[in-house]
């Protein structure tokens, strides 16, 4: 699924962060991404991190409410604890309601 076959309206999870530790993030952020797509109202995933340690995700999800219960799932709390405490030096979280969406020419990447 890439994200132009989403049909908006839709929101997105816009999480940007600056990587402290990374040992033991892969698996965890894995996992979270797997735990998430068994989560109604989950949509897909798109994730990249720079070399110098930034990274950011996207989720995309039907409604606000799917997101509220994603946030409030107990293995994702434990994440994000753990990301707090452990692998994120600084981070930012941002919500958006997608109205519009398009794309150029090429291949893009799938969302997860």
């Amino acid at each position: 699924m890439t994200t132009t076959q989403l049909t908006p309206p839709y929101y997105a999870v816009i999480f940007s962060s600056r990587m402290g530790e990374a040992e033991g993030y892969a698996e965890m952020a894995e996992r979270m991404v797997k735990l998430a797509a068994e989560q109604p109202g989950f949509l897909g995933v798109e994730s990249a991190r720079g070399a110098d340690g930034f990274g950011i995700t996207v989720s995309y999800w039907e409604s606000e409410e799917a997101i509220a219960e994603w946030k409030a799932n107990a293995a994702h709390l434990g994440a994000q604890e753990m990301g707090m405490a452990r692998f994120y030096d600084a981070y930012d979280v941002r919500i958006a309601r997608v109205e519009r969406a398009y794309s150029g020419p090429g291949e893009r990447p799938p969302v997860r």
